[in-house]
């Protein structure tokens, strides 16, 4: 059986060419991106562009697949986060032949006011295996919540897989604090992608130097280049 690595190095640099020819993700050094968040960041990524080509979702899907059975994990319910988790969560869910859920940012404000979407009438996945699909891992923080919402609905949520994750040292200590203990796995990171993209020519040394400096003070790397915060 192959190991969650061995899956990861299989997929990630052909992840990383979709997803830069589709814009999914996209790199500007020189002039960054306004970050809901007020910051100007160097890289953004909308994984929802992944969606418009059918090679992207059968190759996350694919990836996702042999990451579970990596994992050893047979879940007997696919999770996805709202909405961007939701697509991949239906594809992975279809091909593993399991049944499908998706956690709400927030309750219903109505009716049931429940959290998690797909549930029989007991509102509760009443002990069953769950394996939360997400797009991206920024922080961590709506990952978490979602783990926690399956906790709460009887869950038993040992992993977490995602498209992307920019390395941010914030989500992984998120997912260290959780209790029940939940892993995280991406088929992309943030260095892997770095370091592809100077392959393949979509930046030069210079672009790929300022981008690991990124990587290393985030939220500080905008000001320290004279791109102030932008307040909102």
């Amino acid at each position: 059986m192959k190991k969650i690595e061995e899956i990861k190095n299989e997929f990630a640099n052909q992840l990383a060419d979709i997803a830069l020819e589709l814009g999914a993700i996209k790199l500007q050094v020189n002039e960054p991106f306004t970050w809901a968040s007020g910051y100007r960041m160097p890289i953004y990524n909308d994984n929802r562009r992944l969606l418009a080509s059918p090679a992207a979702r059968a190759l996350i899907a694919d990836a996702f697949s042999k990451m579970t059975k990596a994992l050893d994990f047979d879940p007997d319910n696919i999770a996805g986060t709202a909405t961007a988790g939701i697509p991949h969560a239906t594809t992975l869910a279809d091909k593993l032949n399991k049944s499908l859920s998706y956690v709400r940012s927030s309750s219903k404000d109505h009716g049931t006011n429940q959290k998690i979407e797909g549930l029989g009438n007991s509102h509760s996945y009443e002990g069953q295996k769950v394996l939360l699909i997400e797009d991206l891992i920024s922080t961590g923080g709506s990952s978490i919540k979602a783990v926690k919402a399956i906790v709460e609905s009887d869950g038993i949520c040992p992993y977490t897989l995602a498209i992307f994750t920019y390395g941010l040292d914030a989500s992984k200590e998120a997912f260290d604090s959780l209790d029940p203990k939940c892993d995280a796995y991406t088929i992309l990171d943030y260095d892997t992608m770095v370091k592809r993209a100077l392959e393949i020519n979509y930046i030069d040394e210079a672009e790929s130097i300022a981008l690991k400096q990124w990587r290393e003070d985030p939220f500080n790397w905008g000001i320290n280049r004279g791109f102030e915060k932008v307040e909102k």
